[in-house]
């Protein structure tokens, strides 16, 4: 491992939604690279186990549990992070959750959690993150929205307006915190080989990959590559932007 691999060395970041997935794999190629992480998922247990494996792997981790909806506890952990490590240098956005249906069969109760949880939950974190960035005048905000905030999905309104508020979010903080040297971009993930895409029916499967031109579905590698990318200096004149990573799908 040479100077080029650990892009954020000296650097504290926090991951929501960071149990399992994505959220694991962005914090754990985050830790890689020398970033001292905070594992937080409202599964405290979850939290906990990803926090010690990181650890076990000689990696700098410690686990704060929070409900990305809940104003106090999102506040509360960006003080962790600075408490824990002196620093809040990165925040990724990337707790959420899904409650699909057509619109008939959707209940409001099932738009409006989602909406709170990718929209709300990405709000109340670039606020809280940025408070204890502006002193530090830098910092790295990163939102995981989804390709399906760009082409809108069959039974996920609620999902596909979460995320396509999330890039607004995204530029409108990129603007406000500019001049503190806040940077704020977002990642827009196609198909992702997770439990939920494991779950395909295989023609299903089959369809989705019949559309992708690189002719596979993503690692969850793939997109905290990306997220590594845009948390580091490699990205510092990139600011307000959004990145798919989808492999040409929608392109």
């Amino acid at each position: 491992m040479g100077m080029e691999m650990n892009l954020l060395d000296g650097r504290a970041a926090v991951v929501t939604g960071s149990a399992q997935g994505i959220g694991l794999a962005i914090a754990t190629v985050l830790a890689r690279h020398g970033a001292s992480v905070v594992v937080s998922d409202v599964n405290a247990e979850g939290a906990e186990q990803a926090a010690a494996d990181l650890e076990a792997q000689g990696l700098k981790a410690v686990a704060v549990p929070c409900d990305v909806t809940d104003e106090a506890a999102v506040e509360a952990l960006a003080d962790a992070c600075k408490s824990a490590f002196g620093s809040l240098d990165v925040l990724v956005n990337n707790a959420g959750i899904t409650r699909d249906a057509t619109m008939p069969k959707m209940t409001l109760e099932d738009f409006k959690k989602v909406l709170d949880v990718h929209l709300t939950g990405a709000w109340l974190g670039t606020r809280a993150a940025a408070r204890i960035m502006r002193e530090q005048r830098r910092g790295a905000i990163v939102n995981i929205s989804s390709i399906s905030g760009k082409a809108g999905n069959f039974g996920q309104t609620n999902y596909s307006s979460a995320k396509a508020g999330m890039i607004g979010l995204t530029k409108a903080s990129a603007r406000e915190l500019a001049r503190h040297q806040i940077r704020v971009n977002a990642i827009q993930p196609g198909p992702i080989r997770t439990a939920m895409t494991a779950a395909m029916p295989p023609e299903a499967l089959q369809k989705m990959l019949d559309n992708i031109p690189l002719g596979r579905i993503g690692e969850p590698e793939d997109i905290a590559n990306a997220a590594l990318f845009l948390a580091s200096d490699l990205s510092s004149f990139i600011t307000g932007i959004t990145v798919e990573v989808a492999g040409g799908r929608h392109m």
